[in-house]
């Protein structure tokens, strides 16, 4: 691209040493959905009253214990939504809403006024610190900078003493575009407002650092952090949270590095909703989680009420590959993938309470998804996901010879068609090809005479072409003996090389399946499988079958 000299790196932050690096999450942080202020001013249509109720109550009903609402001094809109939550007693008594405000006293007077009531609630102040902010927006240095925050601090504590409504009332302070701010103003300009505020380890004030607009490596957001939680003088008597914003894609990175660089608490979105390119994905960090065993705090365990309240609510859609909750997430075209599924939920078996499924980070069902998308065939496709469908749609167990044969078919197939398959159209495929095949040769009755116990005579009705032969064998079995029958009728030798059969399904009424693969005089093979509710019958059938495919690939009249 030509133009990349307009543009300057980020610089970092000179730490002497770095704690993060070695760090690990253990736990799940403090979450703030924002969805409602961040996530709805990002909306060409922003949500009405009953989306934000619904959303609201959703929220909250999957864990939430703080949800940011609003700007109530912003709008008419805004602050009959909060009067409306707390008028109808429509808040727990254990989640705090929280509103933002600016450093002004009629916005702030407003704002103490829309929360008046709540059981508990978060007053967010906020004003832009970055150095292209005070420069070209406002253009004023630092000190007044940190005026404005401390006035509008001071405000908020005199309004909220004034109050003597029910309500338990909390302090937030951002200094936003804390991504652009210098390391150590940010640090001076929010420990001024917290000399204000004199917030206690008994009741913490919250310091929000946001990446309003990302601006550089995830690393350096966690640099960032770092420097600020080991220079505040206040680390023990305040919740340190962090709002990242996903601008360069990494919102999710900047979070779990943040977390590890000693931030307690995290404002994010369901989904990535917000401004520009948006926020962090709470789900996709939760989720994270989750996948190394740590218990999120926020329930996502029917992930597809999740897309739902989601989408009612934003007329937003959830990508199909987004992370945990797309409807491909735990899909599999390729055949090297669907083979290494296949061979892994059968090795779960052996220690169910371990998952373990390479292509599977976590258990399906754990999201509320069920197996059956899994594995889905196309072109790209082989014979473990075709094998994996057969055998967990219809209870097919596949010897590898079908297998091969059978994932071949049906990928030749989706080429040819240039669509997918779904199950029932590959259970066609094989029982089209392979099952019962009655040309040029039919079973039309059989009789079994047993000479020994290892010797039997076989006689066996074929129909061909509406025409009843009678052929007779001896062997070491009825299948043997039905092939020297075979033999001596039509001169075509067969060995069979494999043999394999199961039930289709349990009880009394259960059908059999049986798999043959078949050897000719010129040492190709072929194969054949039959059904029946007689084992000895799906025998027949299958050697049969394998016959006609014989006849079939070879070509020739017998």
């Amino acid at each position: 691209m030509k133009n990349a000299n307009r543009y300057s790196k980020m610089p970092g932050v000179h730490l002497s040493e770095r704690d993060w690096p070695s760090k690990e999450i253990t736990k799940a942080p403090i979450w703030c959905s924002v969805d409602l202020r961040d996530g709805n001013q990002a909306l060409e249509i922003p949500m009405n009253l009953e989306q934000k109720l619904n959303y609201f109550n959703f929220l909250v009903d999957i864990g939430f214990k703080t949800i940011e609402i609003g700007f109530p001094a912003a709008s008419d809109t805004e602050f009959e939504f909060c009067r409306y939550l707390i008028d109808n007693d429509m808040i727990p008594d254990d989640v705090a809403i929280q509103v933002l405000t600016q450093s002004r006293e009629h916005i702030i007077a407003k704002t103490i006024e829309a929360l008046r009531g709540a059981p508990k609630a978060v007053v967010h102040l906020y004003n832009s610190t970055s150095t292209l902010q005070r420069e070209v927006v406002f253009r004023f240095g630092k000190t007044e900078c940190i005026e404005l925050a401390v006035s509008g601090a001071k405000m908020i504590m005199e309004a909220v003493e004034k109050d003597d409504s029910r309500t338990e009332w909390f302090f937030e302070y951002s200094p936003e575009s804390f991504s652009g701010t210098e390391p150590d103003f940010a640090v001076e300009i929010c420990d001024h407002v917290l000399d204000v505020w004199q917030p206690t380890s008994a009741k913490k004030a919250i310091i929000n650092l946001p990446g309003t607009v990302e601006m550089s490596t995830p690393n350096v957001f966690a640099d960032q952090v770092e420097y600020f939680c080991k220079n505040t003088k206040w680390r023990d008597q305040i919740i340190v949270s962090i709002h990242p914003h996903n601008d360069r894609g990494t919102a999710v990175a900047a979070t779990e590095l943040g977390l590890m660089a000693g931030a307690d608490r995290v404002e994010g979105t369901l989904f990535g909703n917000g401004e520009r390119t948006g926020n962090a994905d709470i789900v996709t960090i939760a989720m994270n989680m989750y996948m190394h065993g740590i218990d999120p705090g926020l329930d996502f365990s029917d992930m597809n009420r999740v897309i739902e309240a989601y989408e009612e609510a934003t007329n937003l859609e959830v990508h199909i590959r987004h992370p945990w909750a797309g409807k491909l997430v735990f899909t599999a075209f390729s055949g090297s993938h669907q083979d290494a599924i296949n061979k892994g939920m059968k090795a779960m078996q052996a220690h169910p309470d371990h998952w373990e499924v390479p292509y599977l980070p976590i258990d399906p069902m754990d999201v509320g998804r069920s197996y059956d998308p899994i594995i889905r065939i196309n072109s790209q496709s082989g014979k473990g996901g075709v094998s994996y469908i057969l055998e967990n749609q219809f209870g097919l167990h596949l010897p590898k010879p079908f297998q091969k044969a059978v994932g071949a078919l049906c990928t030749s197939v989706s080429d040819q068609m240039q669509c997918e398959l779904n199950g029932k159209q590959i259970f066609d495929l094989f029982d089209d090809k392979f099952v019962n095949i009655k040309y040029p040769y039919e079973l039309a009755g059989y009789k079994e005479e047993s000479l020994s116990e290892s010797h039997v005579n076989v006689y066996v009705t074929l129909l061909k072409n509406g025409n009843k032969i009678e052929i007779q064998g001896s062997g070491n079995g009825l299948l043997d003996a039905f092939c020297d029958g075979f033999y001596k009728h039509t001169g075509e030798k067969v060995s069979i090389t494999m043999y394999n059969e199961h039930a289709m399904k349990s009880g009394s009424d259960s059908a059999a399946i049986t798999y043959v693969e078949i050897e000719d005089v010129n040492k190709q093979k072929h194969l054949g499988a039959g059904i029946s509710s007689s084992v000895t019958k799906s025998s027949l059938r299958a050697v049969i079958s394998s016959i006609n495919m014989m006849i079939q690939n070879r070509g020739i009249n017998i």
